[in-house]
């Protein structure tokens, strides 16, 4: 059997239509006026197969088509094809309005007048909501290392269990790792906070020229008092490492650890500069580059000053907000690429031609564009004619703008991270103690 010969008999021009059970009988001349439509594009088909790909079942000896939709919805449909407009439906969502409409192939352009604006604000609200609703699962997905992290501590916690000196262990990690569990937790992490704090203004005072020594040759050398403190700090870094290693349900977990390896690099360098300063003892030409190694490598106790994160929760924040901003980010360094670039050759053109001004070539307009987007300004150089200035106030307008347009979401970032931190903090102090006495107990 042919189908396109059977839907076009001429003793028949009607089709059969069944949509949940509600039973319609349709005239092809109506839905001839559609052809884009599910119902038009079914006038079409010659063949079974081809039939099925657009309704759900087909009875030949009936001539009758099934669709497995909403019967009430149709009704708004039959009403489209007899007059051209469709209308939106009196407590059906839009969304699910949006999705009939476009299963039965109707376009938006056929919205009537009286419902069109409605449906387009409903459908934008919806966008709103969704991308909200988006954004705040791939928020709590990305939050997910924080949401677990109060279970991750229980489960260390049961690590502990058949393994040398639990008890102890345990005891001396849970004070180790949550400064609100008892009084002499609290001394440990002030005392940790205090030589980080010591030990970052060592390095500061240690750069600054009026606490710089010489010896009979003139050479400089180390200040002993900053030296003395440098390698007390450094020993207790050490000493706080070691032992937390020691006491750590799991070695492998406990240096995979991020705050854990900025622990690492904060010691590390002190003593392979150590080494080094032994090694650049021996005046032997082969090692006339140690000393420049042992310098680079003091540059690296930098990284004590991220030791705060630790007994932070508003840096812990910041970091995962900025790990998890990627994509904000991105799109500043790119907005800002644009915006130098072009500025940059708009002063560059105006700016050359004049003896005055310093933005004669392009490198200095990329410096000049840079300073004036990110609403720097060191001033060190400035255009000079009256076309060069209103790029300049171009340059700072739009730059305002487009530091805004990320800032706002990495900022709702940080204060959902932020307070989630704050949450697991408290949590935790509520629930370590009463779990410590549940194991006493036993």
């Amino acid at each position: 059997m042919v189908y396109g010969q059977v839907l076009h008999q001429p003793q028949d021009c009607f089709i059969n239509v069944n949509v949940g059970g509600f039973k319609q009988r349709m005239d092809q001349t109506v839905l001839k006026r559609f052809p884009q439509t599910r119902l038009g594009r079914l006038l079409c088909c010659s063949s079974k197969e081809a039939i099925l790909e657009l309704c759900d079942d087909f009875s030949p000896s009936d001539m009758e088509y099934y669709f497995d939709r909403s019967p009430s919805f149709f009704c708004y449909v039959l009403n489209f094809y007899l007059t051209g407009k469709i209308h939106l439906v009196d407590g059906l969502c839009v969304v699910s309005f949006f999705q009939e409409i476009e299963y039965w192939g109707i376009k938006e352009r056929h919205l009537d007048f009286c419902c069109s604006n409605k449906f387009h604000e409903l459908m934008e609200l919806a966008d709103n909501q969704h991308w909200d609703q988006m954004s705040d699962e791939m928020q709590l997905h990305s939050l997910g290392s924080s949401v677990e992290e109060l279970s991750v501590l229980e489960d260390d916690a049961e690590m502990f269990e058949g393994t040398w000196c639990a008890n102890v262990r345990r005891s001396v990690w849970i004070h180790l790792e949550n400064p609100g569990f008892s009084t002499p937790a609290k001394v440990m992490a002030v005392a940790s906070l205090s030589v980080v704090i010591i030990s970052i203004v060592a390095m500061c005072v240690h750069s600054m020229p009026d606490f710089h020594q010489v010896d009979l040759d003139e050479k400089e050398i180390e200040n002993p008092v900053l030296t003395f403190f440098e390698n007390l700090c450094v020993l207790f870094f050490s000493a706080e490492f070691i032992l937390r290693l020691v006491v750590a349900p799991s070695a492998k977990k406990f240096l995979s650890s991020p705050l854990n390896i900025i622990d690492l690099l904060s010691i590390l360098p002190f003593y392979v500069t150590l080494v080094c300063d032994m090694m650049n003892e021996d005046d032997s030409t082969d090692l006339e580059n140690v000393g420049k190694v042992a310098q680079i490598l003091r540059l690296m106790r930098v990284f004590r000053i991220f030791k705060l994160a630790r007994h932070s929760a508003g840096l812990r924040s910041l970091g995962a907000t900025l790990r998890h901003s990627s994509r904000e980010v991105g799109l500043l360094v790119l907005f800002l690429s644009v915006g130098i670039s072009m500025f940059s050759a708009l002063i560059y053109f105006v700016e050359k031609e004049t003896e005055e001004s310093e933005l004669q070539t392009m490198p200095i307009g990329w410096w000049w564009a840079t300073i004036s987007m990110t609403t720097v300004g060191y001033g060190d150089t400035f255009p000079v004619t009256l076309a060069g200035k209103l790029i300049g106030t171009l340059c700072i307008i739009c730059g305002l703008l487009i530091v805004a347009l990320p800032i706002t979401n990495i900022f709702n970032k940080f204060s959902k991270f932020y307070q989630k931190q704050r949450h697991l903090d408290l949590k935790r102090n509520k629930t370590e103690p009463s779990s410590a006495c549940g194991q006493q107990v036993d």
